[in-house]
């Protein structure tokens, strides 16, 4: 029987429990509910089975700790509608995708793409931190980034060298998101703007860090902005602040694909166009918190300037001006 989500559970995502089990039915059956249908077999009895998956789930990504406890075989054929990256914390594991043999360890992660058959083979000690982000999700995403349809679905290569500058900077993208979830920063699922954002942060770091069959349209497609469309995008910023806009949204208006505009954010500004607006939100409220005359509530001033989350806007506002909103000059 499956331990109860409030019980004590080991690795990442501690605050996010799914299950613990030793029966190999039952965990092929939980792991079947967030992943898909798959065989699971116990190679050898030198080891007990005892399966631990902590999870945590958004609109387009989940977040997973994986370990089984003993070596096994998983076979889950085609994953259909989603790509799944594997960050091995310990252990290793055997991977066979897209024709090719890995073997995935603490400097290899392995990414597995939807229309390709995969077989694996887990060591005991081995324990992974697993990105799942849907196809459609994904797919979204690199057209923003390219600024046109694609010819076809997106294909990654499978291994991921964490010894790389680009390796590197992935696992600690997907790391701090884990970690972040397990302090409480960040919420995914709850459908605000920083959990979206950081949805479409990680489809978007899979995508120019790793190798795919469109990384060549994606480098042709990151050249910088015009300063026409740098100030279309500033105005829009600044005459939206209180909507819910994003990234694509302000894209969009300065007519540009989001990583063109990402870049030319970056030369022109030293920030991206999200950390952008979150300052100019920021920057408002402060000016109508030390106005004198009408002067708003806390509350007021976050949510009249887009903040969905008072504590959020606290952290952030403090971090900015140096004291918390509600120590504002008065």
């Amino acid at each position: 029987m499956a331990r109860t989500s409030h019980q004590k559970t080991s690795g990442l995502l501690n605050r996010f429990p799914l299950f613990q089990t030793g029966d190999l039915d039952e965990a092929r059956s939980c792991v079947a509910q967030k992943f898909c249908d798959h065989r699971l077999e116990q190679l050898g009895r030198c080891r007990t089975l005892a399966v631990t998956h902590n999870h945590v789930a958004g609109r387009e990504v989940s977040l997973n700790y994986l370990h089984y406890g003993a070596d096994v075989q998983i076979d889950p054929g085609l994953l259909r509608s989603f790509y799944l990256l594997q960050i091995p914390l310990s252990g290793h594991s055997n991977v066979i995708h897209r024709g090719e043999e890995v073997l995935s360890d603490a400097s290899i992660a392995t990414l597995l793409n939807p229309d390709r058959e995969t077989q694996m083979t887990w060591q005991g000690e081995c324990r992974k931190l697993i990105l799942q982000i849907s196809k459609s999700h994904l797919q979204a995403v690199a057209e923003s980034l390219s600024g046109a349809p694609l010819p076809g679905p997106v294909r990654f290569d499978t291994r991921v060298d964490l010894r790389s500058a680009n390796g590197i900077r992935l696992k600690r993208i997907v790391q701090a998101c884990a970690a972040a979830t397990d302090r409480g920063d960040l919420s995914l699922g709850d459908g605000n703007g920083t959990d979206l954002k950081v949805e479409m942060d990680l489809a978007q770091a899979l995508l120019t860090l790793q190798r795919s069959n469109i990384s060549h349209i994606l480098d042709k497609a990151d050249t910088g902005p015009t300063p026409r469309a740098l100030r279309l995008a500033v105005e829009y910023i600044h005459a939206n602040l209180a909507e819910p806009i994003t990234l694509n949204d302000i894209a969009t208006v300065a007519g540009v694909n989001v990583r063109t505009l990402q870049k030319g954010f970056r030369q022109r500004y030293d920030l991206t166009p999200m950390q952008y607006l979150r300052n100019a939100r920021l920057d408002a409220a402060h000016y109508q918190l030390i106005v004198r005359q009408n002067e708003p509530s806390v509350t007021q001033a976050a949510f009249g300037n887009g903040f969905s989350h008072l504590g959020r806007f606290s952290r952030d506002y403090k971090r900015r001006f140096g004291v918390l909103p509600s120590q504002r000059a008065t």
